[in-house]
């Protein structure tokens, strides 16, 4: 398993900017980010500004959202659906976008089920074999996507 360091991943989305705006030829993931990261042009400042991106802290104490976990959290939507694991999370992910009329609403409902889910195992409320988180997060989709009907 890819466990990147928090500047190895600060330096993925910043460097992957920077071929963007220099029109310059990415990879596949990449790409993938660059237009993850073409729907947030709140971030672009912060992602051309590799220095900064580096140093800076984004407390949740402080009611600071961390622009490369969000980011990183679309990623992972993106080859969850691409591989369709857990099984099931590509119908599901499809189906809030339908209901929402659009990816990037139901991308961040996911989100809120990914971070739950996450949370929970990581504070021990939630067993930590992957069955039972991935039924977990299946489960919360369903809720959302059943909730998105309401």
């Amino acid at each position: 398993m890819f466990e990147p360091t928090r500047e190895e991943v600060r330096r993925f989305f910043c460097d992957a900017w920077s071929r963007h705006l220099a029109g310059q030829a990415a990879s596949p993931l990449e790409r993938i980010a660059i237009a993850i990261m073409l729907e947030h042009p709140e971030y672009h400042a912060l992602l051309a500004d590799v220095e900064r991106a580096l140093a800076r802290d984004f407390p949740v104490e402080a009611g600071q959202e961390n622009p490369f976990l969000h980011l990183s959290m679309h990623l992972s939507l993106e080859e969850q659906a691409s591989i369709d694991q857990p099984p099931g999370v590509r119908a599901l992910l499809e189906a809030l976008a339908q209901r929402h009329g659009e990816r990037h609403a139901a991308a961040h409902q996911a989100m809120e089920c990914l971070g739950e889910v996450i949370w929970r195992a990581q504070r021990g409320s939630l067993p930590g074999d992957m069955a039972t988180i991935n039924q977990a997060y299946l489960e919360c989709l369903r809720r959302r996507l059943g909730s998105a009907t309401s």
